[in-house]
């Protein structure tokens, strides 16, 4: 496995490291470091005011400097025989990690770096990168705990979308005999008063068994397949059981049953990655080879 991870010196992004270097192991993969330049003189005349940019306008000269320091850091973290060349590129971060990544099955990164920009920021990179790569994308905390990736929450609405998440989830739990919680929320948020039955429990429930025997018969001892009945959202509903249960890693799909442009505000996967502190590894249907 080729694992891309951005970062931009900061804690939080060397806690992407740590990691990466976890998730190397486990799938037998290799790290490549990226970090992305941008010239002062590419920011906006307030940013720039003062400072000297002639420094910043030869990237080559800066290049080795750069590749250096993100080396220095990176083999800290990632133990030699795991570690690959690192990327420095110069220009909009966002938009170069997601162009690299289409050279990597899968993305970790944190969930934002130096600036100490909110995550509900619409234009943070992670964000972007999240909804704009084709490939899986891990997104970490500071206080993520991955431990070995031994309980694992996947969640379906029964799509073909959100079934393309579960493969990798799969492929973790073979490898370290983790626990699934597999569950579907039943949002009566969705529906009319009128139609707020809770023999739609029975029915998922029933539907849920079947997707389990499906998707997941070679690790069936270790998923557990749960409809949780909400009168929230279901990205407060999942949210809500994530506070209430220890995952150290959740799995899902950008796009589930609604087929909604991943680019809305409003995506589950988008609203949940931006309130859990839990690790979440956002898989994009379109990218499952």
């Amino acid at each position: 496995m080729k694992i891309l991870v951005p970062i931009d010196f900061s804690d939080r992004s060397k806690k992407a490291l740590e990691v990466a270097q976890k998730f190397a192991v486990l799938m037998d993969g290799k790290v490549t470091p990226y970090y992305s330049h941008l010239p002062i003189s590419e920011l906006d005349e307030p940013y720039a005011l003062g400072m000297s940019t002639k420094m910043y306008q030869k990237f080559d000269d800066l290049e080795k400097t750069l590749m250096d320091r993100v080396l220095s850091i990176s083999k800290k973290l990632i133990e030699e025989n795991y570690l690959a060349e690192p990327i420095v590129q110069m220009g909009n971060a966002a938009q170069g990690i997601i162009d690299a990544s289409e050279e990597f099955d899968c993305v970790i990164m944190s969930s934002h770096g130096r600036t100490g920009f909110s995550r509900f920021l619409l234009g943070s990179v992670s964000e972007k990168v999240l909804r704009l790569a084709n490939k899986p994308v891990m997104i970490v905390e500071n206080d993520s705990d991955v431990d070995d990736f031994q309980k694992l929450l996947v969640t379906t609405d029964f799509s073909e979308n959100s079934a393309g998440a579960f493969p990798i989830a799969i492929d973790i739990a073979k490898k370290t005999g983790a626990t699934i919680d597999l569950i579907h929320i039943l949002s009566f948020d969705q529906f009319d008063d009128e139609e707020k039955d809770l023999s739609l429990k029975k029915i998922r429930e029933e539907r849920l068994k079947i997707l389990k025997k499906e998707y997941f018969h070679e690790i069936s001892d270790q998923v557990n397949a749960k409809v949780i009945v909400s009168q929230d959202s279901p990205h407060e509903a999942i949210y809500n059981h994530v506070n209430n249960n220890e995952y150290n890693l959740i799995v899902m799909a950008t796009v589930g049953r609604t087929g909604i442009n991943y680019l809305i505000m409003g995506s589950t996967t988008a609203n949940v990655v931006r309130h859990v502190r839990t690790a979440l590894l956002s898989v994009n249907p379109k990218g499952v080879s």
